[in-house]
């Protein structure tokens, strides 16, 4: 039996929205099929929480659509070892997803009232291996660098150049570049030393706000 309840709902929006779009990670799939997005989501919205739209989370920020959640996990390709920072923690939908694939999640959020929005929820889900920080994102959290992966959840202008040296090597960045509208999915790949980049598409998140980013 699933753990939680409106699994019909999730193993649909991972069919048709997830699968049907062309993510393969077995390991990511299950994650999105496991978590249980709408408890993440304040009512009345979350009636719609397994609906291919973000929604609104409070204090003027969403929780992305469950494809992009998807796709960039993927594209961060966690292993089970990892360890992994979250810039924009949100309400904590995406550091779930993460802290199902990894060792350990650090998550970070400027807006106080946002991360203890996170933390209600995660720990709500008994999920303890997900850090929750409140800080400028944008200079990432050398506390607990270097990391395997890096995902940026808001768009960002350039990567910030202090996320790009807590990379450890062989690590793997994904996050939105562009301008405030409209954006490139783009991953950065440390190897030996260089770094490379791909780009998987168009998206659009809201700015990401700090020192390295956009002003507010």
């Amino acid at each position: 039996m699933p753990k939680y309840p409106r699994a019909d709902e999730r193993f649909r929006m991972v069919e048709r929205q997830i699968e049907a779009r062309g993510v393969r990670n077995s390991r990511v799939l299950a994650a999105m099929r496991d978590i249980p997005r709408h408890l993440f989501i304040p009512p009345p919205y979350d009636r719609g929480a397994y609906d291919d739209c973000p929604l609104p989370i409070g204090n003027g920020q969403t929780i992305s659509q469950p494809y992009i959640v998807a796709l960039m996990t993927e594209l961060l390709r966690p292993n089970p070892g990892d360890n992994v920072l979250e810039i924009g923690a949100g309400c904590g939908y995406q550091a779930a997803v993460l802290a199902a694939l990894v060792k350990k999640v650090t998550t970070i959020e400027r807006i106080p009232a946002v991360a203890d929005l996170a933390r209600h929820n995660l720990a709500a889900l008994d999920i303890f291996n997900a850090e929750v920080v409140v800080g400028d994102g944008t200079c990432g959290y050398p506390q607990n660098a270097p990391y395997d992966g890096i995902i940026i959840t808001a768009a960002t202008p350039e990567v910030p150049r202090p996320l790009a040296g807590q990379m450890a090597e062989g690590g793997r960045l994904v996050a939105p570049v562009g301008g405030r509208e409209v954006q490139e999915l783009v991953v950065v790949e440390k190897q030996g030393g260089r770094v490379t980049e791909s780009f998987h598409g168009g998206v659009r998140f809201v700015p990401l706000i700090g020192e390295h980013g956009w002003e507010n």
